[in-house]
């Protein structure tokens, strides 16, 4: 007995997916088109609108996924919610370095939509305002123990993010020569002086 329909539907929302991530990192968001990405599935051009409204929506999708792995990297063994450690800090910034590195084709893509959209705009704003909500708490020993943080807690956490975002972005174009032990071990130290005024 072959595959169910749901089991074939799943399949092909899958398969649309890994072609948009494909054609995101050859041709870019802006210069990609849903026939590009049917094409690459393999599928015809109709059926991407069985799982997709939009381009955006196939997008939004994507950043769902994301959402999904990072909720995963916070149940990883190690975890160590307290930035007091730089160990924790070291765990964090290896987690994101990770997963930037792995999904820089889709971040690429979500802040080229940014930038014409101005809804989608909002709602990666939204995303990663809820990424370090899910970590303020992480700076509440830091906060404790007298350390004057850059900024709030919000917005230090939001340099924390864009500097590894950044310098994961620098790397994927060739503009930093760096190895990941490195970038991480760097960053550490970087983030852990700028939250706490301190080396280790």
């Amino acid at each position: 007995m072959g595959p169910s329909r749901r089991e074939r539907a799943e399949e092909t929302e899958q398969a649309l997916k890994a072609a948009a991530r494909q054609v995101f990192a050859e041709r870019g968001y802006l210069n990609t088109k849903i026939t590009d990405i049917t094409a690459a599935a393999g599928r015809a051009a109709g059926s991407f609108y069985n799982h997709f409204a939009s381009k955006e929506e196939l997008l939004r999708a994507l950043l769902a996924d994301l959402e999904t792995a990072g909720d995963e990297q916070a149940g990883q063994p190690g975890h160590n919610p307290d930035f007091a450690d730089p160990d924790a800090v070291r765990f964090h910034i290896a987690g994101f370095w990770r997963f930037a590195r792995e999904n820089a084709v889709v971040m690429r893509a979500m802040g080229q939509a940014a930038l014409v959209n101005e809804e989608f705009a909002r709602e990666i704003a939204q995303f990663g305002a809820e990424q370090r909500l899910d970590i303020a708490d992480h700076l509440d020993g830091l906060v404790a123990e007298g350390a004057t943080l850059p900024g709030t807690v919000d917005t230090s956490l939001a340099m924390m993010f864009c500097l590894v975002q950044a310098i994961s972005a620098a790397v994927e174009e060739g503009a930093v020569r760096i190895s990941d032990d490195e970038a991480v071990e760097s960053l550490t130290r970087f983030v852990y002086r700028g939250l706490t005024g301190r080396d280790y």
